[in-house]
């Protein structure tokens, strides 16, 4: 049962989640920095220990590599850990856990044990977080067999990702657009930023249900171009899509991996034309991926070269963090030259 709908942003969505599938699984535990009584940095947590006690909901020392192997030590004696790693910049430490580990225990013991873990961190720029609060690592994750790698775009689609890779027996690294925590992004820094209560993907039921993994989302039809983004980008591509009047087919890919491929190439193969959409930096980011399977899938339907919108291959600047982010000048540029070829 789904329950009443409410208004939600997607820290309260996330936090939903965490409720629900705590409230039908006792297995479940959250561990990490500040999650406990101070209810997280951004206050996904918040509440969580007092409903559920200190056993269930606790904080841990600031030991990234220490949280992630005790979440691998939990899983294996049947517990599910929802580790919390407080900015996605900082899970560098526990990559040995994660890839080593977690992403390895099922094949490497024959099935014998499973990883159920799902590692909630956020990611992303456009908050004046510099260099080390503003990273995109995803395309790491996504480079490893047996991590899966969630980005949802909006309160909906977090808290239904959220419940389903919880409840999924293998390890997830779950990552939230910081960005758009409040309310979707345009892409134009100096406007207002417009809540989700504006919207209706902020309309959220209050009880359980799930968003497949390895689902995407067609955000908006069209016949000119495919655009291929998640996270805060799908905000900014559809924001330009609007302001330029190409007739573009939005596609919001929600799971990098398990990649919905099927949706993919059925948009490229109707409009003959795709851009990829990402703040990571472009050399080996999840777009040169997706742009060599659109490639392989697609080349006698391609009208035009892909082209891909993303970050530069530089850390991530703080005093020029607009020139970085891929946003509307970019996004703009790059369909001319996608409908000019």
């Amino acid at each position: 049962m789904t329950g009443e709908s409410r208004t939600m942003n997607m820290i309260q969505a996330i936090n939903s989640a965490i409720d629900v599938a705590m409230g039908r699984d006792e297995k479940i535990v959250v561990l990490g920095e500040d999650v406990g009584y101070f209810g997280g940095v951004f206050k996904a947590t918040e509440g969580l220990q007092k409903k559920y006690g200190k056993t269930r909901v606790f904080d841990t020392p600031i030991s990234e590599c220490g949280i992630i192997g005790v979440a691998v030590g939990m899983a294996t004696y049947g517990l599910r850990p929802v580790p919390e790693i407080q900015f996605a910049d900082y899970i560098y430490p526990a990559l040995d856990q994660l890839v080593s580990e977690a992403a390895r225990l099922r094949y490497r013991s024959a099935g014998e044990y499973t990883a159920p873990i799902t590692v909630r961190t956020p990611f992303g720029g456009g908050i004046f977080g510099g260099q080390t609060h503003s990273q995109s690592p995803e395309g790491i994750f996504t480079h490893v067999a047996g991590l899966k790698t969630v980005i949802p775009s909006n309160p909906y689609d977090a808290k239904g990702l959220l419940i389903a890779a919880i409840e999924d027996n293998d390890p997830v690294i779950f990552f939230e657009p910081k960005r758009i925590y409040n309310g979707p992004f345009d892409g134009h820094y100096d406007r207002p930023v417009q809540p989700w209560s504006k919207f209706a993907e902020s309309a959220v039921p209050d009880g359980h249900y799930t968003v497949p993994l390895g689902k995407a989302r067609v955000v908006r039809e069209g016949n000119d171009v495919t655009v291929l983004a998640y996270g805060t980008m799908v905000h900014v591509a559809h924001s330009v899509i609007q302001e330029t009047g190409v007739d573009a087919e939005l596609v919001d890919l929600r799971t990098l991996v398990p990649l919905d491929i099927e949706t993919v190439v059925e948009s490229v193969k109707k409009t003959g034309r795709c851009m990829v959409v990402h703040e990571a930096t472009k050399t080996s980011g999840f777009g040169a991926e997706l742009s060599a399977l659109v490639q392989e899938h697609c080349f006698h339907w391609l009208e035009a070269p892909v082209q891909r919108v993303t970050g530069w291959d530089t850390p991530y600047p703080h005093s020029l963090e607009w020139a970085y982010f891929p946003g509307p000048v970019r996004l703009t540029e790059a369909f001319k030259r996608v409908m000019q070829d």
